[in-house]
């Protein structure tokens, strides 16, 4: 029989192509990076034993083996935490990001969007995502113009003459954290309905190997007070995995914690859930086994301080290094006296002081809110520098100015102190709420911990819930009253309702949050508190005393106790 030269080169083709398929396929990913890039931590100025640079030699390990092919993948939130990133964000605008440059170098195959890559602003994050040279995806952040994602939806790889199918999904929480600013032009939906419109389509449309969930969000849909049926679930990457047929593995993010876990669906099939913490010291490693008829899959978590800092990584990318360390060694101003964060946790501080000396300035608004956003951090006296910025405000938080009447301010005020102080019976009773199954952590997030300026008040001890907080006056010695309305400096997180406060203490509707902000700023208040330091040549550190707990001497031996279980 003769066979015609088309059919001959169509059999050699697919006998290459066959021949070539790997029998296993490993896939890397990082998540949280938190910009992470160089094995020093830019805001303590400490070297580190994890970074992008560990990654790499770590990288370059595993692409030694012949017979697997690596698939590496990110799962969202670098664009934000270490001065790094910042500089490459807000200063030096007008050159290939960092993360851009470093991550093409490590041929990352795809990546997903992680909210705090969208609190970069649309200018930082549209422009990155044409930088990449791997697609960057979120199913399920919309173009509210074109009611398409507004990032790629999914992607498919081909390794090994495997397809590997790649569906990423974002946290739906961000319209409760971050200004409308930042994501003029999207709108966020739910993960699970995404994940059952998108999946069915990818599996007829491109009969992948194997099918991939990339979900910037983390494994916990019961955080924050939410249950498993709420929509919009922040963390809803195990109600995916149990309610969606087709996933293979779903890679999970956002809450930096380190998980591996087999989920049974609602078709009774296996999926792993890995989840590879944060800040590039672990990596979440999955291997998948083709050389039997049902494809086996094991995984691990893999520690990057195993791996030494890639040498040629470094010296690739050690001109942009010695850039960043040059503006963060810049001198802001002078500190006379040393400031402690952790005073924060146990009444009013000069930490905090200057963060509401800020507010009211920039705003100004009558009232100031803010709670601490570091427990550990300590700026000395002498220069301070831009890289101590960083440790006195973490997060590139906007600042709103709002409109809240007394009697909200007042339940704002109840809801922290009910979230932050134990009711006491005795003054050798704990101050701070604590863990009851860890008791030397604590029971709830200290940048929930919201103090006041503006208004003097009383915070007693000894009451219940809802029933502590005292407001007596005004600051400046006028009446305040429950039905007045103040103009309240606040940050967008807050602002947006992070925490709770203005929905569950001020009761005051979600939707309704917006209509009460009178002003936002542009730029984030770490760069209102450089300005305020540098008009002064030297800043004396000193305290708001408009605030304080009862009875006195209870709060002082509560403290005490506290500060030996937290900080020993």
């Amino acid at each position: 029989m003769k066979i015609s030269r088309n059919v001959l080169l169509f059999l050699s083709l697919l006998l290459i192509y066959s021949c070539s398929k790997s029998d296993y396929i490993k896939i890397a990913v990082t998540t949280d990076v938190h910009g992470m890039i160089y094995p020093m931590d830019l805001i303590q100025m400490e070297t580190a034993d994890h970074s992008l640079a560990h990654v790499s030699s770590y990288l370059k390990n595993q692409r030694l083996a012949s017979d697997t092919s690596l698939v590496l993948l990110d799962n969202g939130d670098f664009l934000q935490g270490q001065p790094t990133v910042y500089y490459y964000n807000t200063i030096k605008k007008d050159t290939v990001h960092i993360s851009a440059q470093a991550m093409n170098y490590m041929d990352y195959d795809a990546g997903s969007v992680g909210n705090h890559d969208i609190e970069a602003g649309p200018d930082v994050y549209y422009k990155i995502e044409k930088e990449f040279k791997f697609p960057w995806l979120a199913a399920n952040a919309i173009n509210i113009h074109t009611n398409e994602p507004g990032f790629q939806a999914y992607t498919i790889i081909k390794k090994g003459g495997r397809k590997i199918a790649v569906l990423g999904l974002i946290t739906p929480g961000i319209p409760n954290w971050l200004p409308k600013s930042l994501w003029p032009d999207l709108r966020f939906e739910d993960m699970v309905e995404t994940a059952q419109k998108w999946v069915p389509i990818i599996l007829k449309k491109e009969k992948p190997d194997v099918m991939i969930g990339l979900f910037h969000s983390g494994t916990d849909p019961t955080y924050g007070g939410k249950t498993e049926k709420d929509p919009m679930n922040e963390n809803a990457t195990l109600l995916v995995a149990r309610q969606v047929p087709g996933f293979d593995i779903i890679f999970a993010g956002h809450d930096h914690r380190l998980s591996k876990q087999w989920i049974i669906n609602v078709s009774g099939d296996s999926v792993l859930v890995i989840d590879p913490g944060s800040h590039a010291r672990t990596i979440g490693e999955v291997l998948i086994d083709f050389s039997s008829p049902e494809k086996k899959i094991a995984a691990k978590l893999v520690k990057c301080s195993r791996y030494e800092p890639d040498p040629e990584f470094l010296a690739l990318f050690d001109p942009q290094f010695q850039d960043v360390k040059a503006y963060l060694s810049d001198t802001v101003s002078i500190l006379s006296s040393p400031m402690y964060s952790r005073d924060g946790l146990f009444g009013p501080s000069s930490f905090i002081s200057l963060i509401h000396k800020v507010q009211l300035k920039e705003s100004g608004a009558e009232i100031s809110l803010t709670a601490p956003l570091a427990i550990n951090s300590i700026l000395e006296s002498g220069p301070i520098c831009v890289s101590d910025m960083f440790k006195l405000y973490r997060f590139e938080n906007m600042l709103y100015t709002m409109k809240l009447t007394g009697e909200e301010i007042d339940g704002f005020l109840e809801h922290a102190a009910g979230i932050w102080f134990n009711t006491m019976s005795s003054k050798n009773d704990h101050l701070l709420l604590l863990n009851p199954e860890n008791r030397s952590r604590l029971q709830n997030q200290y940048y929930n911990f919201s103090s006041a300026a503006g208004i003097d008040y009383t915070i007693d001890l000894q009451k219940h819930v809802e029933e502590k907080v005292s407001i007596h006056q005004k600051s400046d010695g006028s009446e305040f009253s429950a039905s007045d309305t103040f103009l309240v400096a606040i940050n967008s997180y807050r602002g947006n309702g992070g925490g709770g406060h203005l929905t569950m203490g001020s009761k005051i509707e979600k939707d309704l949050l917006p209509g009460r902000i009178v002003h936002a700023t542009q730029i984030d208040l770490r760069y209102h508190l450089m300005r305020y330091l540098a008009d002064q040549e030297t800043y004396n550190p000193d305290t708001l005393l408009n605030w304080s707990l009862v009875p006195g001497d209870w709060h002082r031996e509560g403290e005490k106790l506290d500060r030996k279980m937290l900080f020993q």
